[in-house]
């Protein structure tokens, strides 16, 4: 038992000495600590929206701009405590990371980088046959139309041929 207690005053002094060491070093939240923008998503395909949120720290209540090469730019508007916006990629933006800015109605800036993608999809899809060089005059109609035909042809002959055998079974 007189370990247990040693050893729990050991680990006390030691929490102690670290919340103290921790706490020395804590510094008070200056103006402008919490001035940030973000791009959700930050890596985003050309044609997509994207959603902008900031803060302007005291300034929130007051609208701010965010620019970029990638999208133009936006005015964002006050929304629950912070600045928001979106905006769509414009289909033939190059792939590539482009810088988002802010700036504040009380003249604080903030940036972060908006990864575009442009991974271009085909109009039209290959042409592999079939589909698009096949002759389209009904011969896929004929086929099934033919199938058609030669089951019932098979059925008509297995019922003729059960019949028969039935008949000469019974004599």
């Amino acid at each position: 038992m007189r370990g247990l207690i040693g050893h729990h005053r050991a680990f006390s002094a030691v929490l102690a000495m670290f919340v103290a060491f921790v706490l020395s070093g804590a510094t008070p939240a200056r103006a402008g600590d919490n001035t940030f923008v973000e791009v959700t998503p930050n890596t985003a395909q050309a044609g997509t929206r994207v959603n902008i949120r900031a803060s302007c720290d005291t300034a929130n209540n007051q609208q701010a701009t965010v620019q970029s090469d990638a999208f133009g730019r936006v005015v964002l508007r006050p929304d629950n405590g912070f600045l928001t916006g979106a905006v769509t990629i414009p289909r033939n933006r190059e792939a590539g990371d482009y810088p988002v800015d802010l700036r504040c109605a009380n003249g604080q800036t903030a940036s972060t980088v908006l990864t575009v993608l442009n991974m271009t999809q085909p109009t039209k899809g290959p042409a592999t046959g079939g589909g698009g060089t096949a002759d389209d005059r009904g011969a896929g109609s004929l086929l099934l139309v033919g199938a058609l035909v030669a089951v019932a042809v098979v059925a008509g002959l297995g019922v003729l041929g059960g019949g028969r055998r039935r008949a000469g079974t019974g004599s």
